[in-house]
């Protein structure tokens, strides 16, 4: 019975089973959906799972107007004429494989892999299934005017920093991450959405654009951590639409990179700064959970409660 944190640390790239569907559905069970003022239906706890029988199930439908408009970054909807997705698949240049495995397709539609959400159809997401985003969870030791690093005065264990964006969409903090266009690898859509969000990349002139990119080279080239890969608790998610996401640690363990980095909110960012890392935090979807995974990697100060760290 080893907790989430605890079971990390042996798998940190596959923990899709290493804590119950509670966890998963927390913020994917809210209403009203987001954006909307559709109520889900509501699920008890005990029938989130598809193999609790629940023969009066009677999720609410809803796909949302900017994704019916046919944008490129959304499907038709499953019943148009030629639409045929190859669902657990490479389907063209869209990636329709689940990073957690093989998805039971039902009546033509793919199902939730978590369970029941109370929504059917898309919501805001553009694609039926799995829908494939990157955050890069870039990291710098908190340091005073010496330049050395401050530890925290209750835990001991230095304080990490990370860049944090202030959604314009939720107002929630969160990883500057975002979706991964068709065709795109990974490591380019991890640079491309810190460039975008916390850099203002598309706002700059082509010789600022080279000298960021000069300097982002380094970190994005160097050793990095693979902090989570697959299903993400994310308030958009339906029963035949969820996020799933790869998160990523670049660490600037200097400090020589990322301290010269001019930090400037772009693109779906209202806000962008260095945030300390502690279990106070509160984020967007399951990104407090990624953040803690970050800080038992690096040794990092968390929580100020000896009891709540894990013990090998």
């Amino acid at each position: 019975n080893l907790s989430a944190s605890c079971w990390s640390r042996l798998h940190p790239v596959n923990m899709f089973n290493s804590y119950n569907v509670k966890f998963h559905h927390r913020k994917a069970l809210t209403s009203p959906y987001p954006g909307s003022h559709i109520e889900r239906s509501q699920v008890p706890e005990d029938k989130v799972g598809w193999l609790t029988e629940w023969e009066d199930y009677n999720p609410v439908e809803y796909t949302a107007k900017s994704v019916l408009a046919r944008p490129s970054w959304a499907d038709p909807q499953i019943n148009n004429e030629g639409f045929s997705p190859k669902f657990n698949d490479r389907d063209g240049e869209v990636e329709r494989k689940s990073l957690n495995g093989l998805y039971v397709v039902e009546n033509g539609r793919p199902r939730n892999p978590v369970g029941r959400t109370g929504l059917t159809g898309r919501g805001l997401l553009g694609r039926w299934g799995p829908n494939h985003a990157a955050d890069p969870v870039v990291t710098r030791w908190k340091r005073d005017g010496s330049g050395n690093k401050v530890a925290h005065p209750v835990s001991g264990k230095n304080i990490l920093q990370f860049v944090a964006i202030k959604r314009r969409d939720c107002g929630e903090w969160a990883i500057p991450g975002g979706m991964v266009d068709p065709g795109e690898k990974i490591t380019a859509t991890l640079k491309r959405e810190f460039e975008e969000e916390a850099l203002n990349f598309l706002q700059k002139s082509p010789e600022e654009k080279a000298k960021l990119e000069k300097q982002l080279q380094k970190l994005f080239s160097q050793e990095h951590f693979v902090v989570y890969r697959g299903y993400v608790d994310d308030p958009r998610n339906t029963d035949n639409a969820w996020m799933e996401t790869e998160a990523v640690n670049y660490h600037d363990e200097t400090g020589e990179t990322m301290d010269n980095l001019p930090l400037e909110a772009g693109d779906d960012a209202g806000v962008v700064k260095w945030v300390d890392i502690s279990e106070k935090l509160e984020l967007y979807a399951s990104h407090r959970y990624f953040i803690k995974l970050v800080t038992e990697k690096q040794g990092a100060h968390w929580s100020e409660d000896p009891g709540s760290e894990c013990h090998k």
